[in-house]
């Protein structure tokens, strides 16, 4: 899940006891890598650096097994070897949970999430070092685009033709995110926030819900809540020629939103694999992801 670079740190937070309560000489155990194509840091507030040492080290044990299952750039991956060979014999039970959800996300917004489009962004990346893509060469790859063409069973995950691949990026760092805040808790910590390139919050912070800072400036208190922003530019496959990483899997120009746009939901994988869908979607069909739960912040920046 590295290789473009993405648009932020990973960051947890977690609320040992309320903040109001913590003295300026209280203990902050920190951590700091590199994961998920991003820096990473956990700050555990009240809690010393023995203490957290247990915790820190289950939190990179989690983020090398997302790695080794959905990174597009680790060739050993699960993700990897299924494109390199239209098979994934005996699939992770996290592999088949994560397509499920992009299965009922694919599906309510009527095919605007497509994993399967990851054929465009390959022939895009290639084309940022050495010109724009043949157009001949996209048309072949638009016909490798197809969510339902890819089967999806306990024994085996198959793409129904040759040439097809896969992208979870529009979905997998919300699924690290659901995956470090369930990890966390089980450690006994109820009162956090991770962002992993999206964000869940579990308990309300120091009492008033934790403050997210939208693009557009909004201020957002959420508890118990996952937010997953997506914009077109905020990472561009193609800079030379503003090509971003959200395709329209219909091939439609010009479709795209270009604003940022925010999903709310309980986890952050649907959260996060919404808010792409939303970069697709037409404003008057936005209101199709509230079959799923999501609650949709888009606009344009506001105002100060």
């Amino acid at each position: 899940m590295s290789g473009i670079t993405r648009r932020r740190l990973l960051a947890i937070t977690a609320a040992a006891c309320a903040a109001s309560r913590l003295s300026a000489a209280a203990p902050v155990a920190t951590w700091r890598g590199h994961a998920l194509g991003a820096h990473t840091e956990v700050a555990l507030p009240g809690v010393t650096q023995e203490e957290a040492a247990p915790v820190f080290a289950a939190i990179a044990a989690e983020l090398e097994r997302i790695e080794r299952l959905f990174s597009l750039y680790r060739p050993d991956s699960a993700l990897s070897r299924l494109n390199r060979d239209g098979v994934l014999p005996d699939p992770d039970p996290d592999v088949l949970h994560l397509l499920s959800v992009a299965r009922a996300v694919h599906a309510v917004t009527e095919g605007a999430f497509d994993p399967t489009v990851q054929p465009l962004f390959s022939l895009h990346a290639e084309a940022a070092t050495g010109g724009r893509p043949d157009p001949d060469r996209l048309q072949e790859a638009r016909g490798w685009i197809g969510f339902d063409r890819v089967s999806v069973a306990a024994d085996a995950v198959r793409f129904g033709r040759d040439g097809m691949a896969m992208t979870l990026n529009g979905i997998a760092q919300g699924f690290a995110t659901d995956r470090l805040a369930q990890l966390l808790t089980r450690a006994g910590l109820h009162n956090v926030m991770v962002n992993a390139g999206e964000i869940r919050v579990l308990g309300d912070g120091a009492g008033h819900g934790w403050p997210v800072r939208l693009p557009s400036g909004r201020l957002l208190r959420l508890t118990n809540r996952a937010a997953a922003t997506s914009e077109l530019g905020a990472t561009l496959v193609d800079p030379g020629a503003g090509i971003g990483h959200i395709f329209d899997p219909a091939g439609r120009a010009g479709a795209l939103r270009s604003t940022p746009v925010t999903a709310l939901h309980d986890s952050a994988a649907m959260a996060d694999a919404a808010s792409t869908a939303a970069v697709v979607l037409a404003d008057n069909q936005l209101p199709l992801l509230r079959k799923i739960g999501v609650d949709i912040v888009a606009g344009p920046p506001e105002r100060a």
